[in-house]
């Protein structure tokens, strides 16, 4: 089981910077692979960026520059930083960790934070 905790959402201005949080409750080198999703306020959720245990990233393209994960593992924890934010990432954010068991694959969702360019 593993539970995930973000933090670091909020207003901001357009133009401006947010960092999102995630802290995993069990060590994240076990975790297959860890991403960040959103859904806005007329979308589905869907892939922001995921980073896996080998360094492994992706990036859905209009978050190529301006957004950037990266992992700590001392912390056991991912990071979003998102810079030159737009109106249209308004979202809640959620964190996502897939764990590969023997028996298969198993995800696992964080509560989810809300992020608000607006002015």
């Amino acid at each position: 089981q593993v539970q995930l905790v973000e933090s670091g959402g909020g207003l901001v201005q357009p133009g401006g910077s947010l960092r999102l949080f995630c802290v995993s409750s069990v060590d994240i080198n076990s975790i297959y692979q860890l991403g960040w999703y959103r859904q806005g306020p007329v979308d589905i959720r869907g892939v922001v960026a995921s980073i896996r245990n080998t360094g492994e990233i992706e990036y859905r393209k209009y978050a190529e520059g301006p957004f950037t994960i990266s992992r700590d593992n001392a912390k056991n924890s991912i990071n979003l930083p998102m810079n030159t934010m737009k109106p249209k990432d308004t979202a809640v954010y959620f964190c996502k960790a897939t764990v590969n068991y023997t028996s298969g694959m198993k995800h696992y969702w964080g509560q989810g934070g809300q992020g608000t360019p607006s002015s």
